[in-house]
């Protein structure tokens, strides 16, 4: 609501629509390029179920009535049946609106990408991407824009006039802005999202998770709330290097610098072991707080990726359904 959006702009900026001719023209050019190219394909593949994304937003129950002879079965609802000696099924109301808030990682880490892409380009086609296919449904989408120069406010709207507004001002935020420079301040962003956006929504972070620790408890309180999606944007090159030699690698946030030799074993094997850590940490934090992880790599097949997320949702649905049925 605009509610929550005016507690968000307490620590942000709300985005306005730039009105350069070139950058509107950029915008417009992207979004036919995802509309050929992903949209379309997602939509042959989900066949039109996009909720399959979205495990949070499709019934709820409306109310408990007594059994009629052309009910579905599967509804009935055995406790309420036993408690009233007479048969009683469910029925359910659908929620056609999501309210979907995007909170998008633009800090310098994301600017990496030795494969297809960079990790930045993966954000703005994504963002894009999951803001076509819920706005042309009738839903509306907002955004949060993290880095180290505080968060960036698009306040949620539907129609396709919004997703030209996120995907404009993604596209001229460069790495130069005070935005995506330095170290993002990721747990007060969620903890600011977490307060302000009272209504149940869908929450998509998109980010690599190269942030400072202590995000965990905002993201517990975040996921009690809200229904949560993560997005991990990941490279080749930081889960395994090839052995060229010493080299001097520098982190894109502290500036720090470390002289390493990749051609050494045993820095290879503390390499893997490190990432190793790092991987089951995130996959187990996601997990413990009920919040689904989809991976992007820089160098794989986005809708093949988010095509076989869905189908695996779409399956733990059914199996969540199933045993509610049973019960």
């Amino acid at each position: 609501s605009w509610g929550e959006c005016s507690a968000l702009m307490t620590s942000g900026v709300v985005a306005a629509a730039q009105t350069g001719a070139a950058s509107e023209r950029n915008a417009e050019a992207l979004l036919k390029r995802l509309d050929w190219q992903v949209v379309r394909r997602l939509d042959g593949i989900l066949q039109g179920d996009y909720r399959s994304l979205f495990k949070g937003h499709g019934y709820d129950l409306a109310e408990v009535r007594e059994y009629q002879p052309e009910d579905d079965v599967r509804y009935m609802d055995w406790n309420v049946t036993a408690r009233m000696n007479s048969a009683y099924v469910r029925q359910y109301i659908e929620d056609r609106e999501i309210t979907a808030w995007l909170i998008l990682d633009l800090s310098p880490s994301i600017d990496f990408g030795t494969a297809k892409s960079s990790k930045r380009e993966l954000v703005v086609d994504f963002a894009g991407t999951m803001a076509r296919l819920l706005t042309r449904h009738g839903n509306r989408v907002g955004a949060v824009l993290f880095g180290s120069g505080g968060d960036e406010v698009i306040a949620p709207r539907g129609g396709q006039m919004q997703t030209l507004r996120l995907l404009h001002r993604l596209t001229s935020l460069g790495s130069g802005s005070q935005l995506t420079q330095g170290v993002p301040d990721f747990a007060a962003t969620l903890s600011r999202v977490a307060g302000a956006v009272k209504r149940r929504s869908l929450v998509i972070i998109v980010s690599d998770f190269f942030v400072p620790p202590g995000w965990e408890g905002p993201l517990t309180r975040l996921a009690e709330r809200h229904e949560v999606l993560s997005v991990w944007l990941a490279d080749p090159r930081e889960t395994e290097l090839p052995e060229l030699g010493p080299l001097v690698f520098e982190d894109a946030e502290t500036r720090e610098q470390v002289y390493v030799d990749t051609g050494d074993h045993g820095f290879q094997s503390r390499f893997r072991a490190l990432v190793e850590q790092r991987d089951r940490r995130l996959s187990r934090t996601f997990a413990q707080r009920g919040v689904d992880l989809l991976r992007l790599n820089t160098d794989g097949d986005m809708v093949r990726d988010i095509s076989k997320f869905a189908q695996l949702r779409r399956d733990a649905h059914r199996r969540a359904a199933g045993r509610a049925v049973a019960r």
